[in-house]
């Protein structure tokens, strides 16, 4: 998947390097001959090159570390400076990461931990898949019934009052908490959520100490500058040292993401008491907390489009990685989307807020993107195979 004109700046680096050639052999051929006109223009030649490239720099620079995926050999490049040579080489060796979501003991919440778990399962020992272990991090404060049936961590939700209903917030301070008692043997993590579906094996998508991370077009630093700056000083750098991400889906080295926690948590809770922040920052608060938090460190994230697509937005999963079903997908029997409008025929994880979803849902009418029809046919596989389905 290319996401960027240039898969590579040293491809950018040759194309212009051609171009620069060209006018310099031009030249020499005229020079016998040149005119005033024609130095000129090589002048002005010289001149546009020069700003394209500066122009294409910065433009790169304002949206992070770029990375196409290796199916082609072409190697997770940085589109302003080439990573460092061991970075670009394809991996010799596995490097198996554990996995991690943090849950409530809401019957909504224990569904989709169901389900992503069956998927996990499914695809953990398939080639390609760097998968490890996994835990669900509970922070409810006490055990649930599913503790049997998913490897769980229990910890303690923050005190009373202190998320002010923004149930998200106890997601930092459970992973704080967890990196503190859990012995994790992999040395990455992967920061997910309970409504995530993995529907291809997922690799250690980190590269030379680099996390890596999901861009989200509605995450937007560069827009909430003067926010931005309460919490990130100007002596850090450029607000664009920001990335565009949340904290998952990431995978990260588990060294970084004990150094990065305890911020992202007091940030999270900083951002939540500021009136300003909270209204501009609403329910993705917590995740431009975590990106703050990953600058105020000094660290950047690879971005992988292809980490996973978004149904109804994203059409088809093709070779991406995971489905995120946080959003409604409303349709009418013409296959048409009708969002913002309850569909005569729909899939919304907000319907079963208070207990499991029935088994066998209707499949979506023809016309409906092959995304929404696979989210469909893999929630039915597994609540058809998830042992006591119906219990709460």
């Amino acid at each position: 998947m290319i996401v960027s004109k240039y898969k590579s700046s040293g491809k950018m680096k040759r194309n212009l390097g051609f171009w620069f050639d060209s006018l310099l052999i031009t030249g020499r051929k005229t020079m016998g001959r040149a005119s005033l006109s024609v130095l000129i223009l090589l002048t002005i030649g010289f001149f546009f090159a020069t700003y394209n490239l500066v122009a294409m720099i910065m433009h790169y620079r304002s949206v992070g570390k770029w990375a196409d995926d290796d199916s082609d050999g072409q190697m997770f490049l940085d589109p302003v400076t080439e990573m460092p040579e061991d970075v670009k080489k394809a991996k010799n060796t596995k490097m198996p990461f554990h996995v991690a979501l943090t849950a409530t003991d809401a019957p909504y919440s224990k569904w989709q931990c169901r389900i992503m778990y069956y998927w996990y399962k499914k695809k953990k020992d398939l080639p390609g898949s760097e998968m490890g272990g996994f835990t669900r991090i509970l922070h409810s404060g006490k055990p649930d019934n599913l503790m049997d049936e998913i490897p769980t961590t229990v910890v303690d939700p923050l005190p009373a009052g202190l998320d002010q209903g923004y149930v998200v917030l106890n997601r930092p301070w459970a992973f704080v908490q967890w990196l503190e008692k859990a012995s994790i043997e992999e040395e990455y993590i992967l920061m997910a959520e309970p409504d995530h579906v993995f529907i291809n094996p997922l690799p250690n998508l980190a590269r030379g100490g680099l996390p890596a991370a999901f861009p989200f077009f509605y995450i937007k630093p560069a827009d909430h500058e003067s926010i931005i700056r309460n919490y990130y000083p100007e002596e850090k750098g450029p607000v664009t040292n920001v990335d565009p991400i949340g904290n998952s889906p990431v995978i990260i080295k588990k060294e970084l993401l004990e150094r990065i926690a305890p911020t992202w948590m007091n940030i999270s809770l900083k951002m939540k008491k500021d009136q300003e922040t909270d209204k501009a920052f609403g329910w993705v608060l917590e995740m431009y907390a975590y990106a703050v938090a990953s600058a105020l460190h000094d660290v950047q994230h690879i971005l992988r489009k292809d980490f996973m697509v978004q149904p109804p937005w994203d059409l088809a999963t093709g070779k991406n990685f995971i489905i995120h079903y946080t959003y409604g997908c409303d349709y009418n029997l013409k296959g048409e989307l009708t969002y913002g409008k309850i569909g005569q025929w729909r899939f919304d994880k907000r319907s079963y807020l208070g207990g499991p979803m029935p088994r066998n849902l209707a499949l979506p009418p023809p016309g409906v993107p092959e995304s929404v029809v696979t989210l469909v046919k893999m929630v039915n596989e597994a609540t058809a195979n998830i042992p006591n389905w119906d219990t709460e």
